[in-house]
């Protein structure tokens, strides 16, 4: 990637909505624009927990306003990361699909300990470079994420259900700022917290930061009343609880530093603030400047090139886990992108590098079980967290390997409508029908081309007469693709 060359993140979170442009100058990312609106999505959910269609609505007229910023810019220098409200929602693929039209770029929702992963990312970026050991802690509307790291490299990463948006509308519902309410959230977020202490411990760090809105709005309440510039105590916190008990109500609060946006969520959030210091035993914390979208910045940077991109790390560390055979997936891998490739537009490279991951994968599940492995390789990828992946990502893996082998009306007949999972699917099946014998097969002369809907694979002359097994199962392929929207022809020679 260039210099000069702009980048932007798009971060959905459940308060506020926030765009990031940047440019990139030596490996660097300057900002360039920075734009914020307070969506409160988190508070949009309903007992079900489907967004309410007024909720939806905020968020679309949002998304609109920032598609206009983003008018020209390439689909690959553009990040959007929806987090925890969305990741709750159960109608969330409604919003997200019609939210990533309006601003002309994919959402991807990210898992917890993937938005940790991020967020130390945005952080660190942003610090002097030293060998200190960090804690970071980010206090979002619906989710608190805690991170150890040390430079760029998160050690320790953990996400939590407690937020200043659901903590407000749970213990400060009416507004109210009462002693008994700040007890009794406190104490039901020491309750969520409470695991993060050994593993979190005063002794695995030397520095606490405190990231995003919740941690910045205190900094900036407790500067502007004479505290240090950019730091939280645990003087200062107490200091706080007590004005708002005696403001005794949201709407009568009166605080230099405060700002309407953060007025109703104040309470929860505070309340928050002052049971990780508690627990964690923190008596400074420093106001950090970077946050998850600057994360999501120069994670555009990382996935730029194959021996960059943490998720290929995250799927040998799968294959690792799992015990997958290495040489028969990296087998079946590259005759898979081969076929891919060949038969692919030109400009189809990031999907030829997730049907590698796919197909280094396709075996992951035989650890549980060999007759019924796909089903269990599926189910892992769908439910497991592996560092770089978006969610819809990891269920795109998931699709493959559950399609990989067998009937295909396990998957979704809409899954099928899409042209370039079907031709992942068609290169995945041949190159495990080719590489059966768990050794290098003999591909010379052996095509795979795509004509509309109909996958044709042909051979040199005598293939199948050489290899009489391979042909079969070849041929034997096309039943499998009956009833769906493609056509696979084994021309064998």
């Amino acid at each position: 990637m260039q210099d000069g060359t702009l980048l932007a993140a798009v971060d959905l979170g459940s308060n506020s909505f926030r765009l990031e442009i940047g440019r990139l100058e030596q490996g660097q990312i300057h900002r360039v624009e920075y734009l914020k609106e307070t969506v409160r999505q988190g508070g949009g959910l309903d007992a079900d927990r489907n967004l309410t269609p007024e909720a939806m609505q905020r968020g679309w007229d949002c998304l609109a306003r920032f598609a206009e910023r983003l008018a020209g810019f390439a689909r690959h220098h553009v990040r959007a990361v929806a987090t925890q409200t969305l990741r709750e929602a159960r109608n969330r693929e409604d919003f997200i699909t019609r939210g990533s039209e309006i601003l002309g770029f994919p959402i991807d929702i990210v898992s917890g300990p993937e938005e940790a992963r991020l967020i130390y990312q945005g952080v660190s970026r942003l610090l002097p470079q030293s060998d200190e050991r960090r804690l970071v802690v980010d206090i979002g509307g619906r989710s608190t994420e805690l991170i150890l790291g040390q430079r760029f490299t998160p050690a320790t990463v953990a996400s939590y259900r407690v937020g200043s948006v659901a903590w407000s509308a749970r213990y400060f519902a009416d507004g109210a700022l009462t002693l008994q309410a700040f007890e009794s959230a406190e104490t039901a977020a020491k309750a969520v917290l409470d695991e993060a202490v050994d593993s979190y411990r005063r002794n695995a760090w030397d520095v606490a930061y405190g990231s995003s809105g919740t941690v910045g709005a205190v900094g900036t309440i407790l500067a502007a009343l004479g505290g240090e510039e950019g730091v939280i105590r645990r003087d200062g916190l107490d200091w706080l609880r007590e004005q708002l008990l005696r403001a005794r109500h949201v709407d009568r609060l009166r605080l230099d530093g405060l700002k309407d946006d953060r007025r109703a969520v104040i309470g929860g959030g505070v309340s928050i603030v002052r049971a990780i210091f508690e627990l964690l035993n923190i008596e400074r914390m420093t106001v950090a400047q970077g946050a998850l979208r600057q994360g999501a910045l120069y994670d555009l940077l990382d996935r730029e090139q194959p021996d960059t991109d943490l998720r290929s790390d995250s799927v040998r560390a799968l294959m690792q886990r799992f015990a997958v055979d290495h040489n028969h997936a990296e087998r079946v891998a590259r005759l898979a992108c081969h076929l891919f490739r060949d038969a692919a537009p030109p400009d189809s490279e990031s999907a030829a590098r997730r049907l590698d991951w796919a197909a280094r994968l396709h075996e992951i599940g035989c650890r549980i079980s060999h007759s019924d492995y796909h089903h269990h390789g599926a189910y892992i990828l769908d439910h497991t967290d592996a560092a770089g992946f978006a969610l819809h990502e990891l269920h795109r893996l998931s699709l493959l390997v559950l399609g990989h082998r067998g009937k295909l009306r396990k998957l979704q007949a809409s899954d099928l409508d899409d042209p370039v999972l079907a031709l992942q699917l068609m290169c995945l099946r041949a190159a495990v029908t080719l590489c059966h014998a768990r050794r290098a097969p003999d591909v010379e002369g052996i095509t795979l081309r795509l004509e509309g809907r109909r996958c044709i694979v042909q051979s040199r002359q005598g293939w199948s007469a050489s290899y009489p097994q391979s042909a079969h199962l070849l041929r034997e392929e096309g039943g499998a693709w009956q009833k769906t929207p493609w056509d696979f022809v084994a021309d064998l020679s």
